[in-house]
């Protein structure tokens, strides 16, 4: 630790420099990953230096002391070229900011742009229409004995998409062996690959093959700084809990420096102290969400709120969503939006667990605009209770549905999980019909979930089903397939009642104004 002190004590840390910083992995290990420095804090004692890991999500940058930087490997910002200007018309350069930093010239407290990473300038998340996209990259895959295998599954079902067939079955052979997909390992970091954001891993993962970066809250990383990219609220106080956000929101700044921020569970008004929060409580006569309450079944309710009539709660959501959700820029306006809110009751009232906001007129079938569960629910089943709920408000709707793009690494994750077990339990459950192979096609599949055609078909692309056999396209469900696909199951207690559910599509594109 003196070694280290001395060191930075003769060279200056600025905003941009690389360094390895200690910290502890998933397993509680020490391990020293490359970080960038987003900003320096002096304080008497000794200087705190805000860091983003490389290659990690960005909700776990954090302060870190001196002693934890390892000073021997240390990278001052390199100055960039700068591209010349087009017609002599400033800002023709790159999409990303750059970096125009000396390692001597800036002093602390500096703000300093963004950093120009690759991935931003991907030309497929730019210009590239959907329909030239490339077709998913084949996935792992190993050979494996299936002498394991103890009986024949005998069940048959016939796919037809388009003009081309795809024969579904069960298949063991004695001897002989198939192919069987390796997913990907969870890892602690998150790398970016193929040209992602390190932020939204979809793009190289086949779900979907090509996502849009159009739509209505996808944020442009293009104008990102040092602000928004360091978190600015420590602890936020909701209800019993106590939340530690993981990126940047635009609460007041005068709020920013609190060491505890809190809010109405109820209305989610944003208060200074507790003493404010007690004399709000005494005031406010909520005890659930604004709005209709369209879905009951045990203590989980579900309440429609209307973006235009209840525009202050809708934008206190926003703001306590954005602690959360790195992908997506907030916009004030929410009238063109409706917000659904999960939430779980008690004696006290209705407690929110997590929402999502649609809108309410989308050309791009998007069912989904953003999706959250609050962290002291997730890995609940509550994710995916949200993604079921919003698929059938769509089957109500007679439509077929998507989530907007990007998705976030843990909305990836859920989504792909629930289009799994959909669509195998679907396939497990047809049966033979007059001695006949049972059919099924990929629209039908689709009716049946309102899953989008495209999003069914990339999911049996990501479970590796589907292999060409003998002319013709086959879908192969293994043992294994099955046995997970059962598991699965066994552990999903949440799902939606649909008889719990009372709702009325309304037809935005007839009224004059929302």
């Amino acid at each position: 630790t003196n070694r280290v002190s001395t060191i930075s004590s003769q060279v200056e840390i600025i905003e941009g420099c690389r360094l390895p910083v200690l910290r502890k992995n998933q397993e509680n290990e020490d391990e020293w990953p490359l970080a960038e420095v987003l900003s320096v804090r002096d304080l008497p004692r000794t200087p705190l230096y805000y860091v983003h890991y490389i290659d990690f999500n960005k909700r776990l940058d954090e302060w870190v002391t001196p002693d934890r930087l390892d000073m021997k490997k240390l990278q001052f910002p390199k100055k960039e070229a700068r591209t010349p200007p087009k017609n002599g018309l400033p800002g023709s350069g790159p999409g990303s900011p750059e970096r125009d930093v000396s390692a001597s010239a800036p002093s602390r407290g500096k703000t300093l742009p963004a950093p120009v990473y690759p991935a931003l300038r991907d030309p497929s998340f730019s210009s590239t229409p959907r329909e030239q996209h490339q077709p998913l990259a084949a996935l792992t895959t190993v050979n494996i004995p299936l002498n394991h295998l103890t009986h024949m599954w005998r069940a048959w079902f016939l796919l037809v998409c388009g003009k081309q067939k795809l024969i579904t079955f069960f298949v063991s052979w004695k001897n002989g062996s198939t192919r069987r997909l390796i997913p990907p390992q969870p890892g602690r970091k998150r790398k970016t690959c193929g040209g992602t954001d390190e932020d939204s891993q979809d793009s190289s993962d086949g779900i979907p093959s090509a996502p849009r970066m159009t739509g209505s809250l996808v944020s442009d990383r293009s104008h990102d700084d040092i602000v928004t990219r360091m978190k600015n609220i420590d602890c936020i106080e909701l209800g019993r809990h106590r939340l530690k956000p993981w990126y940047f929101s635009p609460y007041p700044q005068e709020l920013t420096g609190l060491p505890i921020l809190y809010l109405c569970e109820y209305c989610l008004k944003y208060l200074k102290s507790l003493k404010c929060l007690q004399r709000h409580l005494t005031k406010c006569n909520l005890r659930h969400p604004p709005g209709n309450e369209i879905y009951r079944k045990g203590t989980i309710s579900f309440f429609e709120i209307d973006g235009r009539k209840n525009k202050t709660y809708s934008q206190n959501l926003c703001l306590l969503a954005k602690c959360f959700l790195d992908h997506k820029t907030l916009y004030y306006d929410t009238d063109p939006f409706l917000f659904y809110v999960m939430t779980e009751y008690d004696s006290k009232g209705f407690h929110i667990v997590g929402y999502f906001s649609k809108e309410k007129e989308s050309t791009e079938d998007y069912n989904v605009a953003c999706i959250l569960t609050l962290p002291p629910y997730q890995r609940r089943g509550y994710g995916k209770l949200l993604i079921e709920f919003s698929y059938e408000l769509s089957k109500v709707e007679g439509k077929t549905g998507t989530p907007e793009k990007p998705l976030s690494d843990l909305g990836l994750l859920s989504y792909r999980s629930y289009w799994t077990q959909t669509i195998l339990e679907i396939l497990m459950n047809l049966k033979p019909e007059n001695g006949e192979r049972p059919q099924i096609t990929i629209n039908e599949i689709s009716e049946i979930t309102s899953v989008k055609k495209e999003d069914v078909i990339s999911t049996l692309q990501y479970l590796n089903l589907i292999n060409y056999y003998k002319g013709q396209y086959i879908l192969t469900l293994s043992e294994d397939i099955v046995e997970g696909h059962e598991r699965a199951m066994q552990k999903r207690h949440l799902r939606i009642d649909s008889k719990g559910l009372h709702f009325t599509p309304k037809d935005w594109s007839k009224r004059g104004k929302w």
